[in-house]
């Protein structure tokens, strides 16, 4: 029972040791990058809105003419 504890928790110890490592090799953005992806997401965010917004529009419009019929 002690040695699957030890085991265990050397595993853990190893995860969190490999963890950290590939931690220090990730490249993180700097704040330029940072802004400017921001900025990419919220245009995509704003299209994407319109778009569905738009879409359920028409189809609401589509939908009532044809109700009326």
């Amino acid at each position: 029972m002690k040695k699957d504890k030890k085991k265990d928790k050397k595993k853990k110890e190893g995860f969190l040791k490999s963890v950290r490592k590939e931690m220090k090799e990730v490249r993180w953005p700097n704040k330029k990058e940072m802004v400017k992806y921001s900025f990419a997401v919220l245009a995509c965010i704003i299209v994407l809105s319109v778009f569905f917004t738009a879409s359920d529009l028409i189809i609401a419009g589509v939908r009532t003419i044809l109700e009326g019929l």
